[in-house]
């Protein structure tokens, strides 16, 4: 087990330089610069600016200090937040995006794994339709329109929760619901596939034949292995909800990570783009490790290897 976490995490590493190289690159190529939005910039203020971030210097030369700041765990200075660093506004931004990303998995997991364990059950019926036909609304309607839907009705003519913020409660309802629906709809489907290969295994008839109670077959033998796509799934999907949604973040108002994206995108913040890339890939293949660590754990037959 510790040899195979060591190895995946030593892989990492060429992964990370590739991704950290590919944005550094790909950002300063942008049309635009940092400082172009700046009010009242001569072009000596403009000058100074440069000299103060080594944006004089050869894109090459920046790219190598960058490099070494990089080794020491610094992500380098924002450019359009003075005397802050990448590393603080990150983890300024991210307790929001995380507790968003709790939210959202708990609401995808509970309607989604409901919704698909009926409608194996329910094969064929009109519980399994309609199970099926939500969760394709789920995965066709885009989250840019949900949100909004959701916050008519719900914000604006019921006035149960408020249209946007994160102050109170109340305010995580309609952002964790809507990012929630979404992951939910691909849920349902896993859930279903899942549960009805179990079903139909041998081991399952066997244990039906020799009068073991439904309940058990079902909750004991076959939920354990008809969850294994699901916890495929978890992976890119935790990560995907943990790390902010730009979209959700942006219509809710939630000052989360994923916001904080996309305004140092059209700011051109050079060092905080990088940074909150690379963030995301950590995270990303964090917990595609762990959800390899889980799937041994419910299917010991699987090998590390």
């Amino acid at each position: 087990m510790l040899r195979f976490i060591g190895r995946r995490i030593l892989e990492t590493i060429p992964v990370l330089f590739v991704i950290a190289t590919m944005t550094f690159f790909l950002i300063r190529l942008t049309p635009g610069g940092p400082f172009d939005k700046e009010k009242n910039t001569t072009p000596e203020i403009r000058k100074a600016l440069e000299a103060q971030y080594h944006l004089d210097r050869p894109l090459v030369v920046q790219y190598f200090e960058y490099l070494k700041q990089l080794l020491k765990g610094d992500l380098g200075p924002s450019f359009k937040y003075p005397n802050r660093s990448v590393n603080e506004l990150i983890f300024d931004a991210f307790p929001a995006s995380l507790e968003l990303g709790i939210l959202s998995l708990a609401v995808a997991l509970v309607i989604g794994m409901t919704a698909g364990f009926i409608a194996a059950l329910r094969k064929n019926t009109f519980y399994d339709y309609s199970a099926m036909s939500l969760a394709m609304v789920g995965i066709c309607l885009p989250t840019f329109v949900l949100g909004p839907v959701l916050m008519l009705v719900f914000a604006i003519h019921l006035k149960w929760f408020n249209a946007i913020g994160w102050d109170f409660a109340r305010d995580r309802a309609l952002p964790a619901l809507t990012l929630g629906f979404y992951f939910a709809a691909y849920v349902a489907r896993l859930t279903r596939g899942g549960m009805l290969e179990i079903l139909s295994q041998d081991f399952i008839r066997t244990a039906r034949a020799k009068g073991v109670p439904t309940a058990r077959v079902l909750f004991k033998h076959a939920l354990r292995g008809g969850i294994a796509p699901v916890v495929s799934f978890l992976g890119p999907a935790t990560a995907g909800v943990i790390t902010g949604s730009f979209v959700i973040e942006t219509i809710f108002q939630v000052p989360g990570l994923g916001r904080f994206f996309i305004t140092s995108v059209s700011n051109r913040d050079y060092t905080l783009v990088v940074g909150t890339v690379l963030f995301y890939a950590v995270l990303i293949i964090f917990f595609n490790l762990l959800v390899d660590i889980v799937q041994v754990w419910l299917n010991p037959k699987l090998k590390f290897e």
